[in-house]
């Protein structure tokens, strides 16, 4: 997804190598209602209209472009970023669910758990689907190879957004490494007391979320019929305490919230000089801020080693939804959405949809320079971030209740009660008590 707001509630994987994925719930074998609710994969015999529920704006004219082109197969789009998940649960409850949703990759485990999709396999198309992403968003729609629950659509890989203006303004050279970021942070706000580097949001876990991962804060993992709870270890506590320590000394912003109209005031009146991003976030800046045309760039993400690795924040799916009666159509559909070249263009364009598939890596609009940041070929940045993302990083089948968990101490750290180590603690216990409420069998530690 590209709204903004969204976003802040989305979280994804990103890279550009293969990820061992854990497996949702307490197995690590397909649930048996996965393969009970898989149907067969036959055309149907007359039209046939499927209903398709996203985030995405402008996706009602790529369905409009495909609509055109296959008069038998009619899709009904409908947007439900307002509330999703929440629109998402109630149709499944009530047996009403779309024939495929958009889907963030960490929901993905834990609405499996609850038994909210089907699998594709069954469809020769959908298996075959394998080769036309990278290989990590693969592994996290069929868990692991068990299946194929749902088709990868975007990802979020993350960089530095950076108004190059004000640092050449105040002579402070662009930070590659987090050190440099906090001595760029002193520097700035000494110049002009105003003037701060960014801005932490503490009811964004999942961009949170993405800090974690670049430093290889393995969150969780899966072993000898088990999950191991590791979110609060020694490379989670050096992020918190890092952004803690910028908090603390006032060097960064907390009364912002990610896409809201006083972060973008804020913005512009030059009183934010850098913005921690992921891909998708390209044009808020463009389309929000348009007389700062020029004054942008965007470089690599600070690193905390000699390696380079980066984080990623954003990115989904569209997922194969229980009770769809029309696999093959949703196949189809699916396949082309999420993989056709011209489909993919209007995603980016209207979207700004990073895309998942190999064919959207290579659109024309992602290896130009791009007007507003300087013609500056800025994707060339996030391709390279890709690459550089640890892929043993994996979510939880729990995920949305410790992100809120971790957003709820997080809010309180900002506000000068605990602190955001604190907040790490809070996040690690609320996933091991989910887990045992589930009867998910969890551990502490590896």
């Amino acid at each position: 997804m590209s709204n903004t707001v969204t976003r802040t509630r989305l979280a994804a994987l990103a890279a550009a190598t293969g990820i061992a994925v854990l497996l949702a719930g307490c197995s690590s074998s397909p649930d048996a209602s996965d393969k009970a609710s898989a149907p067969s994969c036959a055309p149907a015999k007359a039209k046939v209209t499927l209903q398709y529920w996203n985030t995405v704006p402008g996706m009602d004219k790529v369905v409009a472009l495909w609509n055109k082109k296959n008069p038998d197969i009619q899709v009904e789009t409908k947007n439900i970023s307002n509330d999703q998940y929440g629109i998402l649960g109630n149709a499944l409850k009530a047996g009403k669910a779309p024939d495929l949703a958009q889907v963030g990759y960490d929901e993905l485990p834990n609405l499996r758990s609850q038994s909210a999709f089907v699998d594709a396999s069954a469809c020769k198309a959908a298996t075959a689907a394998k080769s036309k992403f990278v290989p990590w968003s693969w592994s996290q729609t069929s868990f692991g190879g068990t299946g194929v629950f749902a088709l990868p659509q975007d990802t979020g890989p993350m960089a530095l957004f950076v108004r190059s203006d004000i640092f050449k303004k105040h002579g402070i050279t662009i930070p590659k490494t987090w050190d440099e970021y906090a001595d760029a942070a002193q520097k700035l706000h000494k110049a002009d007391p105003k003037l701060d580097i960014t801005f932490f949001d503490p009811n964004n876990a999942e961009w949170f979320n993405g800090l974690l991962w670049q430093n290889s804060a393995e969150m969780y993992s899966y072993s000898g019929d088990k999950w191991h709870v590791t979110v609060e270890s020694d490379q989670s506590k050096q992020v918190a305490d890092y952004w803690q320590k910028l908090i603390s000394a006032k060097l960064v912003r907390t009364d912002l919230a990610n896409g809201s109209t006083q972060m973008y005031a804020a913005y512009q009146k030059d009183q934010i000089a850098s913005y921690v991003g992921a891909a998708w976030g390209y044009s808020m800046f463009r389309d929000n801020l348009p007389k700062q045309a020029g004054k942008w760039s965007i470089v690599p993400m600070p690193t905390w080693s000699a390696n380079g690795s980066s984080g990623d924040w954003g990115g989904s799916t569209v997922a194969f939804m229980k009770g769809g009666k029309h696999l093959y159509e949703s196949v189809k559909f699916n396949t082309w959405l999420n993989s056709d070249p011209e489909a993919l263009a209007m995603e980016n364009e209207l979207g700004g949809l990073y895309p998942a598939a190999n064919a959207g890596l290579q659109l024309p609009a992602l290896s130009k320079g791009v007007p507003y940041y300087n013609n500056e070929k800025i994707f060339d940045v996030f391709a390279d971030s890709s690459k550089k993302i640890d892929t043993s990083f994996a979510w939880g089948p729990t995920q949305k209740t410790v992100n809120l968990a971790l957003q709820d101490a997080m809010a309180k750290a900002a506000a000068g009660d605990g602190t955001l180590g604190d907040a790490l603690a809070k996040a690690q216990a609320t996933a091991l008590k989910s887990m045992k409420d589930q009867a998910i069998p969890a551990t502490a530690g590896k």
